[in-house]
């Protein structure tokens, strides 16, 4: 069936908002600015103040780890772009910018300083960075985060010469090349008092700040302004006629209010690139290279003023460079080649990792660099359940399509990549994985809330070093696209174990035998752990007979009850009273380690349970309590097994019937946990496998 054009053309306008494009588009004179001012106040915020919106206006919401109150804003999972930018488990560490930015926002000093982000490779720096200026860019479009700048109308010649009506020609249109804020072309004298009125109507959702317009307009402004000033002898207000204002949107790939600088070699490095350079072409036309006409304001300090400028790998920049960075943090100047200091109004950050940072700190000569700098740590996540979403996002099924990924495939990796980060326990019998769960917000017997703190506090660095998520993703990708994964239409957890551990031998950033000895060691903890999941999803399936669960609950009920108040219990079929049963309450019991010594601890607990739910008028099921319930299924996997024969599964010879037991069984797999016929085949063959070795342990 073929399109038809005027469809697609449709379509498209369809999506487009024409409203949108002139709201953001508007343009007036000085005295319809004033009136929007007077309206809407916030359109004069400061770079901070509006960065410090952005991420705010997007809401955020509090929860608990570690034993701390924690804030997620829901800024930092990328609401701009479907989640393609998404930030997890970095909560600490955006807390802290967010912080930054707040007391920036205040004006309570942070705001002459340069934010630096710093940690290891692969850390989410950059992509921080990335998110900022995504935000700032999409808040910039909204109504909320409406800023403006002007033009100059002017001459052809970009000069105040006679019009018509006795004032100064108007032909042309010359654009504020810095995207300055309009008021500061009122002058000093006045400007005090306007900005009392507006900060008296200016109520701000989300800090205390108050409006601040500072510095003087940039060389190519101020000259015009002098020169009109000197045409009508004074006349302000005659001289505004030639401003006419416009609203800004910001935008890096246009070079609007967004900058980024990235270190080239010594010898290509040129510091006009931060605040601008002759235009050469222009200096016939107005005589001088001192004339700001013939000057190009389009360094990234300039181009970013409003904004944001991210200096990429910020230390690795020339000494030079840096120095221009002192005057731009903390007296909010730049000094273009040939041209007074330059007010600007942007947020500067940057990013570095450890190396680098070491080496300032041991060079003794950029002291005064190293104090206008605030270090936010941006480490690896520590938590499990933060690195799978890392790698579900890249391999999840909406971006893997024509492979399966098997069940815990992605998991696996995480969890011998945050094993890397973390720092063996001081505590006496707890393992690496079990600090892992622990983390992951696990519960383990014996270790409270004030334990997690207790072993996150003795470690103050953990997530600094590591395996980063990068050398990860590569391993994954290059099990998807092996001749296996592509024949099998599969990927499993032990290919891409196989690719981790293939790629220690030649990794670029290890070269230490001995951590390369140590993650090969965690692999092997990793392929234990991930038996252990796997026997016990199998144990799951083959007990997913939930009738003969329940069957099984309410026999260990009726004589826990009976236990417990010294009764009997009536026999169903010979309809004698017998004695409890103990041997069935104990195989259940021991099926989650109730030692014989504390059985009527555990039964009077039940019992206790049962009864606080029947005063809250709710009814006890057989999958309630959740220890009970694995005890249950772990004493029905332990009666089903030899009937299934499940270690027959290794043999090529299997009857009908106990092959329709195990399709049952693969099916349950494939419902219940994700696993699809070839993937739910391998694991029951593995899983088989472990029990004809004998390893019947339980998990």
């Amino acid at each position: 069936m073929s399109v038809n054009p005027a469809d697609l053309l449709n379509l498209i306008e369809a999506r487009l908002d024409r409203q949108q494009y002139q709201d953001q588009h508007w343009s007036g004179s000085f005295e319809e600015y004033l009136e929007l001012c007077a309206r809407t106040p916030q359109v004069l915020r400061n770079a901070y103040q509006r960065l410090y919106d952005a991420v705010m206006s997007h809401g955020f919401e509090r929860y608990r780890v570690f034993k701390k109150e924690c804030v997620r804003y829901h800024f930092f999972s990328d609401p701009f772009d479907k989640g393609a930018d998404g930030i997890y488990g970095l909560d600490f560490a955006l807390m802290q910018l967010v912080s930054f930015l707040r007391s920036a926002a205040e004006g309570y000093g942070t705001d002459r300083r340069i934010l630096l982000l710093h940690g290891p490779v692969g850390s989410s720096k950059s992509t921080i960075a990335r998110l900022l200026k995504k935000g700032l860019e999409h808040y910039s479009r909204t109504p909320g985060g409406a800023l403006y700048s002007f033009s100059w109308l002017l001459d052809e010649r970009c000069e105040v010469s006679a019009g018509e009506g006795g004032g100064a020609a108007r032909t042309h249109e010359y654009p504020s090349p810095m995207h300055e804020e309009p008021l500061i072309l009122v002058p000093r004298a006045a400007r005090e008092s306007l900005l009392e009125k507006l900060n008296a109507a200016y109520k701000p959702e989300f800090h205390h700040g108050k409006l601040r317009v500072v510095g003087e307009p940039d060389p190519f402004s101020r000259k015009v302004y002098e020169d009109l000033m000197r045409f009508y002898e004074g006349g302000w207000k005659r001289v505004m006629e030639h401003v006419r204002v416009r609203r800004v949107v910001l935008s890096e790939k246009d070079r609007v209010g967004i900058g980024t600088f990235q270190p080239k070699d010594e010898k290509n490095q040129d510091s006009t690139e931060l605040t601008g350079d002759i235009n050469y072409r222009k200096i016939a036309q107005y005589g001088s290279d001192s004339d700001p006409r013939a000057f190009n304001f389009d360094g990234e300090l300039n181009i970013a003023n409003r904004g944001l400028c991210e200096f990429i790998e910020i230390l690795k920049l020339d000494v030079a460079f840096l120095y221009d960075l002192l005057g731009a943090t903390q007296e909010h100047t730049i000094k273009p080649k040939k041209f007074a200091q330059t007010h600007i109004d942007e947020v500067i950050i940057g990013h570095t990792n450890e190396p680098e940072y070491k080496r300032l700190q041991n060079n003794e000569m950029m002291e005064a660099f190293r104090d206008r700098t605030i270090k936010i740590d941006v480490p690896y996540n520590i938590r499990l359940d933060d690195e799978i979403r890392i790698y579900q996002k890249d391999f999840g099924p909406e971006r893997i399509r024509n492979i399966h990924v098997a069940p815990h495939t992605l998991e696996v990796a995480a969890m011998w990549a945050v094993l890397t980060r973390l720092e063996e326990p001081k505590k006496a019998g707890l393992a690496l994985l079990q600090k892992l769960k622990l983390y992951n917000g696990k519960s383990i017997p014996g270790f409270t809330e004030d334990s997690v703190k207790e072993l996150k506090e003795e470690a103050p660095r953990e997530g600094m070093d590591g395996i980063s998520p990068r050398y990860v993703q590569d391993k994954v990708s290059n099990a998807l696209v092996s001749r296996q994964a592509i024949e099998e239409k599969c990927v499993n957890p032990f290919m891409v174990l196989n690719e981790l551990e293939g790629g220690l031998s030649h990794h670029s950033l290890i070269s230490d035998e001995e951590t390369k000895k140590r993650y090969r060691e965690l692999l092997s903890v990793v392929k234990d752990e991930y038996e252990e999941i796997i026997k016990g999803e199998v144990q799951r399936a083959i007990s997913a007979d939930e009738e003969a669960i329940k069957r099984l609950c309410t026999n260990y009920i009726e004589n826990v009850r009976a236990y417990t108040q010294r009764e009997k219990v009536q026999n169903k079929y010979t309809g004698r009273y017998d004695e409890p049963d103990e041997r069935l309450m104990r195989a259940i019991e021991e099926k989650i380690d109730i030692p014989d010594s504390r059985k009527d601890d555990f039964r009077q607990e039940i019992m206790n349970y049962i009864g606080a739910l029947a005063l809250d008028g709710k009814k006890f099921e057989y999958n309630t309590n959740a220890r009970l319930y694995r005890a249950l299924e772990l004493k029905l996997f332990e009666d089903s097994r030899d009937t299934i024969k499940l270690k027959n599964l290794v043999s090529s010879v299997v009857d009908d019937e106990t092959q329709q037991k195990i399709d049952v069984v693969k099916q349950r797999l494939i419902r219940q946990f994700g696993y699809n016929e070839a993937s739910a085949t391998d694991v029951l063959n593995y899983v088989a496998s472990i029990f004809a070795r004998g390893d019947s342990k339980n998990r």
